[in-house]
Order: C-alpha cells, then sequence, then structure tokens
C-alpha cells in the first residue's frame, strides 16, 4: 500500500492501519434523502476524477486489497466481493469516494478505503489500473431459469443505461455490468429495490422497485452472461 506521499507501507504497517480504521470508523454518516443528489460533482470525487491516474502507482495500491477482491481483480462468485477488473474508473471514483462519504454503506470497505489510507490521487491511480485489467469469462453465473423473459425485461429496462452488450457507459458513470457475477449483481438490485443501497441511481429505484424476486434473480443471471468486457 502507499501513502498520499507516494510512498510505499510495509506490510505491518498497513495491515495496522486497517485495524486502527476497522477499531475506529463507527458507523458511516447518515446521507438520507432529501439531502443526497445522486452523483453531485463536488469534494473528494471531483478531485479524483480530475487528478491524472497511474496504473503503475494503482497496482502497488491494489495489492492490500488483494485478500478480499482476489488477484486481478476477479472477485468472488459467491457475490460476497464484486468484480472490479473492467470496471470504468468514473465508476469506480464514484462508488469510492462514496464510501468514504457515507452515501454507500460499506463498512467492510470502509477502513481501506478510509481518507487516513487513500487519497484522492490514489484513489484515481487504483481506479485507472483496474479499467485496464482484464475480464474473463469465468464469471459466476445462475441456474439459467427464464433467460428468455430476462433478455426482454433488460433490453427494455436496462439497455438503454447499462448498453446493449452491458458494457455501462463511463461518462454517465453506469457500471459496466458484464462480466460480473450473478450473485453480486443479485445482491445489489435487491438492495436497490428495498433501499439498502443508498447511493443508487434513482432511475434505477424506479426500474427494480416493482420487480419480484424472480425476475431480478433471472435478470442478474442474463447480465452475469453477457460476453466479458462487451462493448
Amino acid at each position: 500500500m502507499r501513502t498520499s506521499s507516494g510512498r510505499r507501507w510495509p506490510r505491518n504497517l498497513a495491515l495496522f492501519a486497517v485495524a486502527a480504521g476497522l477499531a475506529g470508523c463507527g458507523a458511516p454518516p447518515r446521507a438520507d434523502e432529501p439531502e443526497y443528489t445522486w452523483n453531485q460533482m463536488q469534494g473528494e470525487k471531483l478531485i479524483a476524477l480530475r487528478a491524472h491516474g497511474d496504473a503503475t502507482r494503482g497496482a502497488i495500491a491494489f495489492e492490500v486489497c488483494q485478500g478480499c477482491h482476489r488477484a486481478g481483480a476477479l472477485g468472488r462468485p459467491d457475490g460476497s466481493y464484486p468484480r472490479l477488473a473492467g470496471q470504468h474508473d468514473t465508476v469506480l471514483i464514484k462508488q469510492l469516494t462514496d464510501v468514504r462519504a457515507g452515501r454507500r454503506s460499506n463498512t467492510t470497505m470502509l477502513p481501506f478505503a478510509d481518507r487516513h489510507v487513500l487519497s484522492p490521487q490514489d484513489i484515481a491511480d487504483i481506479a485507472v489500473y483496474l479499467s485496464k485489467l482484464p475480464s474473463p469469462p469465468n464469471n459466476g453465473r445462475g441456474s439459467g431459469a427464464g433467460l428468455d423473459a430476462a433478455q426482454r425485461s433488460y433490453d427494455s429496462h436496462c439497455a438503454e443505461c447499462h448498453g446493449r452488450a452491458g458494457e455501462g457507459d463511463a461518462s454517465k458513470f453506469y457500471p459496466r455490468v458484464s462480466g460480473q457475477h450473478y450473485r453480486y449483481l443479485l445482491r445489489e438490485m435487491v438492495d436497490i429495490r428495498d433501499g439498502a443501497r443508498r447511493n443508487a441511481n434513482p432511475r434505477m429505484v424506479n426500474v427494480v422497485g416493482p420487480m419480484g424476486d424472480a425476475e431480478l434473480d433471472a435478470l442478474a443471471d442474463y447480465m452475469s452472461r453477457l460476453p466479458a468486457g462487451g462493448g
């Protein structure tokens, strides 16, 4: 891990910092509506977006993250940790800074993204590194049931933002969903529907709000089967 000055921390010191963050982070500040406006361009997010990310530095900074997100940022098929490889750098910056600001509650991630551990420049470095990683077609998938109906649902409700091939849109902060693990996609859609994901795009909330569990399950399975790295 690197400090904001660019020096690499010894691994034991990095782990000590993480442990300290875990001990003292407490509950993140709330970002309840109506105060929260989706994706406001301000603060650390804007600083990180304007920074020139360096993939070499990002690779070093990401080393401590591999324990959860795995080597190559391929995540875990059980959905506990997402695949970050190939994700748009803008999306990664938004999500990391949302965790830091309490707009997205993630008590596991918060100590690793804390201001005492990462600077906005570090976030930019990590994001550009992850965006350049390959996303092989070995991600977790569902049962394969109901895919025809799920494709129609995706084309009608999701493709406008996430793209026909699940490629997302970096300029609009819409994430790539192709190559992502099925169980992670399902969990996040359920959280958005049920109000647990507090930094969700209101358009996404409106889309998944009326959907039942079976429909979301099939939709997540369909997205997981879109060509990895598509678009």
